[in-house]
């Protein structure tokens, strides 16, 4: 399947049952909810669906169900979490054999740690993936304060590795998505920057990102999928009034600590009715109760409760 590195990438969550198992079929259901709204791709095992607590055994049941799900409504990407060169290329291979059309690149930690991570480190890592599983990759900004940075010359190495279609700019900071944006409009060839920060998504498409690889889009995905034609179009007015509506209900989830996104999240789609339960994997902790009043409050204003009942998913 084509894939562009633009619009709306869906990274879903996770649901899993009360003993931290993975609801296999609340997740097929939830899964086709997403697909039918038209995201330009849906992408599992990332952060948001709890890839890096979840085994590898896991990671292929999630990638098989979802594959299952969407069939060929739309390309699904794959986050690749390995912690060497040679660990990644086996499990990349292993992941295109299970179904993935594509890639989502984590920095392999802890040797992607502490700044600056030489340029040349970054293009190897991602140039033997690419030769060595042959999919569409797209690679990883992480947060500012987590690293790693992917500054001009870096962005270079990167766009000159043909598998590398676009950036998932992460940084959670205004100041380095612009630098990023006008770094990549230099670049020989079009490589397409999504963003992942979740706290300003409309802003960051404003400022010139293709589109957005973004966890919130696993519960409003139509309504950003409009807000992103609505940018592409300059009708900002539009493009605004859905993020005016939206924008405190991400804001909130993503909010410090931003390890809590997660329990967050899955308290709204408990309420929209898409999981059955608001179970996390632990070590991480649920949402206390003045969290989940505060969260049932920003729903019901961002007017997401009644658009996404269960018996819509079974539809």
């Amino acid at each position: 399947m084509t894939l562009e590195a633009r619009g709306i990438v869906a990274a879903p969550f996770l649901p899993m049952h009360p003993d931290q198992t993975i609801d296999e079929a609340g997740l097929a259901r939830y899964l086709a909810w997403i697909a039918r709204q038209r995201p330009t791709a849906i992408a599992m095992n990332m952060d948001a669906s709890e890839g890096p607590s979840l085994d590898r055994d896991e990671q292929l049941e999630v990638l098989a169900i979802a594959r299952r799900a969407i069939g060929r409504a739309c390309p699904l990407v794959c986050g690749l979490i390995a912690g060497s060169t040679r660990d990644a290329v086996r499990w990349g291979r292993e992941l295109r054999a299970a179904g993935a059309d594509a890639l989502a690149v984590f920095p392999p930690f802890p040797a992607f740690l502490g700044k600056p991570v030489p340029g040349e480190m970054i293009e190897r890592y991602h140039r033997a993936i690419a030769d060595g599983v042959g999919l569409p990759m797209f690679a990883f900004q992480f947060p500012v304060a987590w690293g790693p940075d992917f500054p001009p010359d870096t962005l270079a190495r990167l766009a000159a590795i043909p598998e590398i279609i676009g950036l998932k700019e992460a940084s959670f900071d205004t100041t380095r998505t612009v630098e990023t944006i006008d770094a990549a409009r230099r670049l020989p060839r079009k490589l397409g920057i999504l963003t992942g920060s979740d706290t300003f998504i409309y802003e960051a498409m404003v400022m010139g990102c293709d589109g957005a690889l973004i966890g919130f889009a696993g519960t409003a995905t139509a309504e950003l999928c409009e807000m992103h034609a609505a940018v592409a179009r300059r009708d900002y007015e539009r493009a605004n009034a859905i993020w005016t509506r939206l924008g405190p209900l991400a804001r909130h989830c993503w909010r410090a600590p931003i390890r809590d996104y997660r329990p967050r999240m899955k308290e709204v789609l408990k309420l929209q009715g898409l999981f059955e339960h608001a179970t996390v994997r632990e070590p991480q902790l649920p949402v206390d109760d003045a969290e989940r009043a505060a969260i049932a409050r920003l729903v019901r204003e961002a007017g997401l409760t009644a658009n996404a009942q269960l018996s819509a998913v079974g539809d």
